[in-house]
């Protein structure tokens, strides 16, 4: 399998730990953030039922406990281990068939449907970020080059709206 693939999911399995770090120590989380990163975990656990070929065990957008987050996620990632782990040299390009939540069905590659789950969590945990920073707690970094470094990129806090030019 692609180095890059194993790259994707090894950082997409610390982004959400981050991710969960940082809701979990924040004073003011909104319930908007906790929505979005069950929404995160849960896309991810849908995305990995279809391509095991099962029908998915949560909805896309669960109404669930940070806590219940955080077990999805931590079965997202045994999953998403054993997957990466059991692919071989050619199964990027093996077809996924699914039918979307909506019931429409489609077909896939394995390697877009991965890219797709890593660029969607990275998508959320930016809004996510955003919440906790509103909020005034301090986000998890979880930029890949922050990941790929093993240390938090640079930091500056952004000047207020009013501040920066139009």
């Amino acid at each position: 399998m692609s180095t890059y693939l194993r790259k994707l999911a090894a950082h997409l399995k610390w982004a959400d730990a981050a991710v969960l770090a940082s809701l979990r120590s924040a004073a003011n989380v909104s319930p908007r953030a906790l929505q979005l990163y069950a929404h995160v975990v849960a896309a991810e656990s849908v995305w990995l039922a279809r391509i095991a070929g099962r029908q998915p065990d949560v909805p896309v957008w669960p109404n669930i406990t940070l806590g219940e987050a955080e077990t999805v996620g931590a079965r997202n990632a045994i999953e998403l281990d054993a997957l990466i782990e059991a692919l071989g040299a050619d199964d990027a390009a093996r077809v996924i068939h699914y039918r979307t939540s909506a019931g429409h069905p489609f077909s896939s590659t394995l390697e877009d449907i991965l890219l797709h789950v890593a660029l969607h969590g990275a998508y959320h945990r930016g809004q996510i970020s955003m919440l906790v920073r509103d909020g005034g707690d301090e986000p998890a970094p979880t930029d890949f080059i922050a990941f790929a470094r093993g240390v938090p990129a640079a930091r500056t806090v952004p000047p207020p709206l009013a501040e920066q030019p139009r």
